[in-house]
C-alpha cells in the first residue's frame, strides 16, 4: 500500500517549497514452504538420512526436508546443515511440489557424445567376440585390448579403455570374465535327479516317507594331504592377518568318507588311507549298526557315481550287506546334488585350509573332533533346488540346443548355397 503526502522546505531564497513524497509500505518477504510428512515418508527420509552409502548430496536434501517439516526456517535450516538460504529453499521447494522425485537431479545435457551409436554398436560387438575368432591370439578380451584392436580397425581414431568399459556396461557385457558349464550326458538325468529332490523333501516314488525313514547323503573327501610348513604359523594380530610359511614337506595323503543325514544334520565320518568299495563298506556298517538307522525301516543313500559305488552291482551289494538300505544314484555330472558336498565345502574351508599338520594323525584328529564339534550345533541345509526348478533349467538346455541345432543347419547350408550362387 502506497500512502502520499507533502512538506514545505526552504529554497536558496528563502521561499517555502512543498514537495509531495510517495512512502510505500514494506513489501512483506515470502514465506517458506510448509511440509507435512505421512508417517511412511518420514520413516523413509529418516532411513536416508542416517545411510552410510547414499550419496551426500542425497543424504543433505533429505535433512532440510525432515528439518523443515519439524517447523524450522529456512535460515536455522541453513545454519544447521552448512549450506546457504538459496539451496534450502530450492530443495523445500522441490519436495513440496513433487516429493521424494524433486530430491533427484535434473537430466542435464552433459558433454556432447564423441562416439556415435553406430561405433558404440560395433564396440559391442567386437566384445561378443571370441579373440580367436578374430586372428587376436587372446583367450579373452580386456578393456586395453579391446581399445587397441578398436583403433587398430579404424572404428574409432582413439578411444580409451574406460570408455570402452563404460560403453559395454550399458549393456552388462564383461569379456573378461567366463564361467564353465556342462552339457548333461545322462539320458535319464530329469528322473535320477528328481528322485533326489524328492527325497529331500521326504517323498518317495509319490509316497511321503515316514518318521522311522532316513535319507543319508555320501561321498569321499579324496586327497587330503598333510603339509608340514618349513616355519610355524603366525596367529593374526593387530592390523595382521594371519601368516602360513609357503614352503613345506609332504607328510601323506588321507581320504575322509562321510555320511550326511539330510534332516537331522548328522554326520558320521571315518579316515582311509585310500578309496573304494571296501572304505565305503566299511563306512556303510559304521552308519547301519547305530540307532536309529539299525532299527529303521529304509535308510535311502543318496550317492554320485564314483567308483566306490557305481551302478547296479553297488545297489545289490548293499542290499545284500543291509536290507533296510536304499542306494539312489545322482544323474552323471550331478554331484551338487549331493548334500554332502556342502559339508566337504565347509570342512575345506573351517579345517583344512590352510592346510598346516605335522602328519596324518593330526590330521585325522582334527577332523574328528570337528565332525563332534558339528554335530553339537548343526541344523540341516535349507535346500532350495525344487522340482519346479528342475523343469525350468532342462527347459533352458532344450533351447539352447535347439538354437545350436539351427545354427549349425544353417552353417552346413550356407557354402552348398554360395557354390550354386
Amino acid at each position: 500500500m502506497s500512502v502520499a503526502f507533502s512538506r514545505q522546505v526552504s529554497g536558496r531564497l528563502g521561499e517555502p517549497i512543498k514537495i509531495s513524497l510517495l512512502e510505500s509500505s514494506p513489501v512483506p518477504a515470502p514465506r517458506a514452504r510448509q511440509i507435512i510428512l505421512t508417517t511412511a515418508e518420514r520413516h523413509r527420509l529418516k532411513k536416508l538420512a542416517c545411510s552410510h552409502t547414499a550419496g551426500y548430496q542425497q543424504v543433505i536434501r533429505v535433512r532440510i526436508v525432515l528439518d523443515a517439516a519439524r517447523g524450522y526456517s529456512n535460515a536455522e535450516i541453513s545454519r544447521r546443515r552448512g549450506v546457504v538460504v538459496d539451496t534450502v529453499r530450492l530443495w523445500r521447494g522441490r519436495y513440496a511440489d513433487e516429493g521424494m522425485a524433486g530430491l533427484a537431479d535434473r537430466h542435464r545435457s552433459g558433454r556432447p557424445p564423441r562416439f556415435t551409436p553406430v561405433q558404440a554398436a560395433e564396440v559391442k560387438a567386437l566384445a561378443c567376440q571370441l579373440p580367436a575368432e578374430t586372428g587376436v591370439p587372446l583367450s579373452r578380451w580386456s578393456c586395453p585390448d579391446l581399445a587397441g584392436e578398436i583403433t587398430g580397425r579404424g572404428i574409432a581414431p582413439t578411444i580409451s579403455a574406460s570408455t570402452v568399459r563404460r560403453i559395454l556396461a550399458a549393456d552388462t557385457i564383461k569379456p573378461w570374465q567366463y564361467r564353465s558349464w556342462l552339457f548333461i550326458r545322462d539320458p535319464d538325468f530329469a528322473a535320477k535327479a528328481t528322485r533326489v529332490l524328492d527325497l529331500y523333501a521326504r517323498v518317495f516314488d509319490g509316497s511321503p516317507l515316514g518318521d522311522d525313514e532316513y535319507v543319508i547323503s555320501s561321498d569321499e573327501k579324496t586327497s587330503i594331504q598333510a603339509r608340514c610348513r618349513c616355519h610355524p604359523t603366525l596367529p593374526p594380530g593387530t592390523s595382521r592377518t594371519m601368516r602360513v610359511n609357503h614352503e613345506y614337506e609332504r607328510g601323506g595323503a588321507l581320504a575322509y568318507l562321510a555320511a550326511y543325514d539330510v534332516h537331522r544334520a548328522r554326520v558320521i565320518g571315518l579316515c582311509s588311507d585310500t578309496t573304494g568299495i571296501d572304505p565305503f563298506t566299511d563306512l556303510v556298517d559304521e552308519v547301519m549298526t547305530q540307532e536309529p538307522y539299525a532299527s529303521a525301516r529304509r535308510v535311502f543313500w543318496v550317492v554320485d557315481n564314483g567308483s566306490s559305488h557305481r551302478g547296479q552291482a553297488a545297489i545289490d551289494r548293499l542290499a545284500a550287506r543291509c536290507p533296510n538300505a536304499v542306494m539312489v544314484h545322482t544323474p552323471v555330472h550331478a554331484s551338487w546334488l549331493n548334500q554332502v558336498e556342502i559339508f566337504f565345502s565347509i570342512v575345506q574351508r573351517k579345517v583344512v585350509s590352510p592346510n598346516d599338520f605335522t602328519d596324518l594323525d593330526q590330521v585325522q584328529d582334527r577332523l574328528t573332533a570337528f565332525e563332534q564339534r558339528y554335530n553339537a550345533t548343526a541344523q540341516p541345509f535349507r535346500w532350495k533346488f525344487t522340482p519346479t526348478d528342475l523343469e525350468d533349467l532342462l527347459a533352458r538346455i532344450e533351447r539352447h540346443e535347439q538354437k545350436e541345432r539351427t545354427q549349425q543347419h544353417e552353417h552346413d547350408h550356407q557354402p552348398a548355397a554360395l557354390a550354386a550362387a
